[in-house]
């Protein structure tokens, strides 16, 4: 088992939203499973209200919310913005500033952050 301290190293939940399971899928299995540099993806359909070139939307969209180390951050989050289907999308980095050990372990060993 690996010991990182999380001074060291730290986490990091990027949000955004996408107007499909399969338009969030397509990204997501890039960067889980090819790029490994994200550990872990969940998603769930929510209801949006905002305004939109003068115009109220109240549409169905998809929460993502994206998993993985403060060393793959950047990374992600250009992949995401590039595979995007929004003119803008949104792309928002929350650190995690209190993760237990373990879990730590398991996001740095699922993206290749271990050194």
């Amino acid at each position: 088992m690996i010991y990182v301290t999380k001074n060291l190293k730290s986490g990091v939940v990027i949000m955004s939203t996408f107007p499909s399971e399969e338009s969030l899928r397509g990204i997501a299995l890039e960067v889980v499973v090819n790029k490994k540099i994200c550990a872990c993806v969940n998603y769930v359909r929510i209801k949006t209200l905002y305004k939109w070139q003068g115009k109220v939307e109240d549409s169905e969209e998809f929460l993502t919310i994206f998993k993985t180390t403060n060393q793959h951050s950047q990374e992600l989050k250009a992949e995401i913005k590039l595979r995007h289907p929004y003119e803008i999308p949104e792309v928002v980095e929350l650190t995690m500033d209190d993760v237990s050990d373990a879990y730590m372990n398991w996001m740095m060993q699922s993206t290749n952050a271990v050194s």
